[in-house]
């Protein structure tokens, strides 16, 4: 293992994963806690009093028992549940502002640590698209890239069959161990005997419709660049290519006929500043300019004393009443709110933190929030 890396112990992966199960925790809150109370033991015993001074009157905290039955899961499954910071953690998706504290990884889990593309598109593609779509991964992955995408019908599909010599991944939408759709199962089962599957999901999860866009922030995470082929304009895979772009990642389109419903997606990102995409070397060309320095590691959440002095009383109780009035269903910044309170972002972020586990806050891409109802 690198030396810059550190595995949790037993005892921390429990709390870790109690802390990310339990109600109103997502990503950035599970980072926010932990960068504030330096463990997730320490997180845990806050849940409770943090919630109820959002307004909430109890909030569920994951049992120990929870916790453990789906470890026991998870190694019934063949899996591996691997934290941010660890060995194979994907590097690039770890230096994300939600990436997932904890992912279950059944097959090579190695395979994580390659530079990765992705490559997303159509599930009711064309002949000629499913085509290109295999040809492209199989020519990308021979150039050392783990090929990523979603184990969809269309493109996923054919993307996963091209790289599946050289190396694919899998990020499902429900847990590692369900097969989604079902008619996948043979490329599930090749994926996980020479690639990889993964999930932040519990296993047994059977995905819905809220789950697919936070699986195609973990693509798009987790790759130098996102390739799209055949999309329409309402296309999940245009989600995909705007977390790509949130994220600083590079995003690749074919050109298709503006007479097919199925291009329009694809050359509406091209119009946007896409790099248009006709074959294996028009994105190596890309490729091979990036990222050529030292990849950084990926901050390991480390922090035995927290960030610092507890915010004064005085001021969070100033500050809860002028969030509120400034918060609204309109997604705001952050930075913004601390401008306008002229508060700090210690006492703006307990707020924020005591409002999202009482149910009453929502957090959206660019470190901007929302008001869930009324405060």
């Amino acid at each position: 293992m690198d030396a810059t890396r550190k595995s949790l112990s037993s005892g921390e992966r429990l709390d870790w994963l109690r802390l990310i199960r339990s109600e109103n925790v997502g990503p950035v809150t599970f980072h926010r806690l932990l960068d504030h109370y330096g463990s997730a033991s320490q997180a845990l015993d806050a849940l409770p009093e943090l919630a109820a001074k959002g307004g909430a009157r109890r909030i569920r905290v994951a049992s120990k028992d929870a916790a453990e039955s789906e470890l026991e899961q998870i190694g019934k499954a063949g899996a591996k549940l691997i934290a941010l910071g660890e060995e194979y953690y994907p590097p690039l998706l770890g230096q994300t502002e939600d990436a997932p504290p904890l992912i279950t990884v059944a097959g090579h889990p190695h395979l994580l640590a390659k530079k990765t593309l992705a490559v997303v598109g159509a599930r009711n593609a064309s002949l000629n698209g499913l085509g290109l779509a295999e040809r492209l991964a199989r020519d990308i992955g021979g150039e050392g890239y783990l090929i990523a995408s979603g184990m969809a019908r269309g493109i996923d599909r054919a993307a996963h069959e091209g790289a599946l010599e050289t190396g694919t991944a899998a990020v499902l939408a429900g847990g590692v161990d369900v097969i989604y759709p079902r008619e996948n199962a043979d490329i599930y089962r090749r994926i996980t005997e020479r690639g990889a599957a993964l999930s932040e999901m519990p296993p047994a999860t059977e995905p819905k419709a809220r789950h697919f866009p936070r699986r195609n922030r973990i693509i798009s995470g987790m790759a130098r660049g996102v390739l799209v082929i055949e999309a329409t304009k309402k296309s999940g895979s245009l989600i995909t290519a705007r977390f790509a772009a949130d994220q600083n990642r590079e995003v690749f389109a074919v050109p298709g006929s503006p007479l097919d419903p199925r291009a329009q997606g694809a050359n509406h990102l091209i119009k946007e500043g896409a790099h248009l995409v006709q074959s294996a070397a028009d994105i190596m060309e890309i490729l091979s300019g990036l990222f050529q320095a030292h990849l950084g590691e990926p901050q390991v959440i480390e922090n035995i004393n927290g960030i610092g002095p507890e915010p004064a009383l005085g001021d969070i109780e100033a500050a809860r009443g002028t969030l509120k009035k400034l918060l609204g269903p309109t997604p705001i910044a952050v930075d913004e709110l601390i401008r306008r309170c002229q508060m700090s972002l210690a006492v703006v972020s307990m707020v924020l933190l005591e409002l999202e586990l009482a149910g009453r806050l929502e957090r959206h891409p660019g470190n901007q929030v929302s008001t869930v109802g009324e405060l």
